[in-house]
């Protein structure tokens, strides 16, 4: 996967240089070039390499679901703070963990602390549950069913 990956970005800086131009969307078009050749590459030639064509794709997905909760996160402290009434609910809960390599969980971590709002506090010894602090704990259940549904089922796809 490695492989394929430095192909992809060999691709992209063969496309800017040819180009001649170094903007932002040229860099994004010339990974998405490279990664249709490569896709097509591989097709053709039925070789090794199949799974960075779903880790790639998986992995712009979990970017962009994280940008949406971002925003929307963003946009819910926002209205917090510019009402005048607190309607914050915190709470500590246990989220139970289907992710169990280090980058897995520290990656799981980063994105749920990244979200205003809400903190990892801690990974307990058995690598089992992990401990967020929630400015709007309503139903414990519902936020750990978004928890699973949302970044830890992304990121297993990822990874597994």
């Amino acid at each position: 996967m490695i492989k394929q990956f430095l192909l992809n970005v060999l691709l992209m800086i063969v496309w800017v240089l040819l180009t001649g131009s170094f903007t932002l969307a040229d860099f994004i078009f010339g990974f998405v070039l490279g990664y249709g050749i490569l896709w097509l590459v591989y097709r053709l030639s039925k070789g090794e390499g199949r799974r960075y064509f779903i880790v790639v794709p998986k992995s712009i997905m979990l970017f962009l679901f994280f940008i949406k909760e971002l925003i929307k996160a963003n946009l819910h402290v926002a209205y917090e703070v510019m009402t005048p009434k607190l309607r914050i609910t915190p709470g500590i809960v246990a989220v139970p963990l289907s992710v169990t390599s280090d980058f897995e969980i520290l990656l799981l971590t980063n994105l749920i602390s990244l979200t205003p709002g809400t903190f990892c506090i801690d990974v307990s010894k058995d690598r089992k549950t992990l401990y967020v602090h929630e400015m709007y704990v309503g139903n414990k259940e519902q936020y750990i069913k978004n928890i699973k549904n949302g970044f830890e089922k992304r990121i297993l796809e990822i990874t597994q």
